[in-house]
This record gives C-alpha cells, structure tokens and sequence, in this order.
C-alpha cells in the first residue's frame, strides 16, 4: 500500500528538539513519514526524534538538506572532495540509524547549488558510481535504504532526469540503490514525466508530488493522472508533499521560492491528499 510523506519545510526551517510535536501534527493530517533534511547545521538528539517518532506511530525518512562541508563533493574533480563527501554521507547513514529513520535520499551524487558552466569531465559518472557503490553497500548493511533524486539544471548539472539517475545507478551496480523522483525538478528538464517514470520502473522508491511552481499537487500544470498510471506500475513505497513554508519569513526567499506557494503546510498537505488519494 502506498504511503504518504511530508517535508519538514513545509512547517519548519530547521528540525530540533522541540520541532517533535510535528510527528503527532503531520499523523494527524494522514501522514505516515515525516522528511527531516540533516546537516551540519542541524542539531538535535536523535534519541528523542526517534522516540517521538514512535510514540506518534510515524516513520521517518532523511534527506541532506542542510549544511555540508566545505568541498564535500562525490563527482567532484580533487579526490580529496570525493573522499570528504564520501566520508560525511556514511555520518549521515549512522544519524538514520541512530534517529529509526528508513530511508537517506537525495542528490548525494555531487552537491547541490555546484552546476559546472563547462562540459564535465569523461568519468566523472564512473568515479561518482563507484562513491555511490560503496555508500550503498554501507546503506545495506546498516539497514537503511538510499536513494539518488535528480534535479533542476538550477541544483546540478549532473543529474537532471530520471533517465540519467538511471544510467548513474546502473553503472554504480548496487541493487540497494533506488531512485526518488521530484516533479518539480523534472518541470524544466524532461518533456514526457511518465515515460521516465517507467524508464526507471523497478528502481523508483518515491515521488515527490509538486507542482511546476512547487507549489500543492493539482493547482499547476502537471499531468498527474498520466504521472500516477506510471507510478502504479512501478514499486514505488510512498508520495511525498514538498515545498517551502513561505509564511517563515525570509525561508521561501532563502531557498529559491519567491511567490507564496506554502503559506500554511496543514492547508497544502490536506489539499494535497484530497487530490492525490483517487490518483493512486
């Protein structure tokens, strides 16, 4: 049965101690996962985010939304980068399974925010794969499962379709290693969102429901039925509702949203289920 997830960003800027009570919130909109972006700049017990989690009967997924290191790249063209990232994704592995969270998912194939303004170079897919192979080789015996989501040419140059997630993965050769799909990022990249929905087939673990501007599911320009036909024929576990809470002053402006897409997240989590639950 498929599941339905949250962001965290759609209540909060940042995940803390005292953000827990969202876990009760969000089980109480019809939520089963709760996202917690993790950084460097994050910081809370992961003891208590678990209990809370499981008090509230909620899983949760993460996500390396915030703060990275300095230089902290695995594509990137310094070893000593690769190696850095490589290093700090296997943290963020541990903090999931110190949190009780399933799933760590995100663009860990390079860093977002890096969009190289050149042709990249001939094996930086080969020496990412190989990164991603051994992340995801760590991720399996942790018991926690990884995922690569592909973004806007505005995040990364990398890996901007489902299809190139595809070839990234298969070349990392690892089964443990899925693939998430963001429509939002896909708005300005791909022409046809449910051929690559069924391009990544057996690999897709989870779409993220936004729409073209991100903002709700269904106020937009998104195919969604056509999207869900393909969905429904792939093992994907859950949808996920992302966006920015633009009523946090400066938060939306700070990540790149400008107009007032999420001035409420239980409004656009209720929306959004009203609206997807027929589709799947």
């Amino acid at each position: 049965m498929m599941k339905y997830a949250a962001h965290i960003y759609l209540w909060t800027d940042c995940w803390a101690d005292s953000e827990v009570g969202l876990f009760a919130r969000a089980k109480g909109l019809g939520i089963d996962l709760l996202e917690i972006s993790v950084g460097d700049d994050v910081k809370f017990d992961a003891a208590i985010t678990k209990q809370a989690a499981a008090d509230a009967g909620m899983g949760i997924v993460i996500g390396p939304g915030g703060q990275w290191p300095d230089n902290a790249n695995l594509s990137g063209d310094e070893p000593e980068h690769r190696q850095r990232a490589y290093d700090w994704h296997r943290q963020q592995i541990d903090l999931a399974v110190a949190m009780g969270a399933s799933t760590y998912s995100g663009a860990i194939y390079g860093r977002p925010g890096v969009s190289l303004r050149r042709r990249p170079p001939a094996d930086e897919y080969a020496r990412t794969a190989e990164g991603l192979h051994g992340l995801a080789e760590y991720a399996q015996q942790a018991g926690v499962q990884l995922g690569i989501e592909p973004m806007s040419r505005f995040r990364t140059h990398m890996v901007n379709t489902p299809t190139q997630a595809l070839k990234l993965v298969e070349m990392a050769d690892h089964q443990h290693l899925k693939i998430a799909i963001d429509t939002y990022h896909l708005a300005t990249e791909v022409r046809d969102i449910p051929a690559e929905v069924r391009t990544v087939g057996s690999r897709l673990m989870a779409l993220h429901a936004c729409e073209n501007d991100r903002g709700m599911p269904g106020v937009g320009m998104m195919p969604w039925k056509e999207i869900f036909d393909a969905v429904r024929e792939t093992p994907a576990q859950f949808v996920e509702f992302e966006s920015y809470n633009t009523s946090l002053g400066d938060f939306g402006w700070q990540r790149g949203m400008f107009q007032n897409q999420c001035p409420d997240g239980d409004t656009f989590v209720l929306q959004g289920l009203d609206f997807v639950r027929p589709l799947v």
